[in-house]
């Protein structure tokens, strides 16, 4: 199930820091409850890290709420590590985008983004991807 890796992989990138913060918990069970995997899944996830198995059958729109999700998360303490950059952009390449999408990415994700500012996200980040 593509949203179980997204959220390993989004789990992985949180214990980077060494510890998990409530507001990256929060985040990563929303990620899960909105795309209906129960809470009682969810929450056992968080007891361990994880191996990075990204689904090879992604379309254009999951690579980007993959990568979309990942920056978001490393922001969302305010806090930014080079460790969390390198495990982003080591994603961002296993996704298929060329590394370099990891700075627009940071230039432009915030917190909270209306849809036109999500499209014109993905339209950025698009000439960054190298395969469909």
């Amino acid at each position: 199930m593509a949203v179980l890796s997204q959220l390993k992989m989004l789990i992985n990138l949180a214990f980077i820091d060494g510890e998990v913060t409530e507001k990256e918990r929060k985040y990563i069970t929303t990620i899960g409850l909105v795309n209906g995997v129960p809470l009682e899944e969810i929450t056992p996830l968080f007891d361990q890290r994880h191996e990075i198995l990204l689904p090879a059958n992604l379309s254009g729109p999951e690579r980007f709420e993959y990568i979309f999700s990942l920056v978001q998360l490393m922001k969302i303490d305010e806090r930014i590590y080079q460790e969390e950059i390198r495990f982003c952009s080591l994603v961002a390449s296993r996704l298929g985008y060329d590394p370099q999408v990891m700075f627009d990415l940071m230039l432009h994700v915030r917190a909270v983004m209306k849809d036109n500012e999500l499209d014109e996200l993905r339209e950025l980040t698009a000439k960054y991807l190298k395969m469909s």
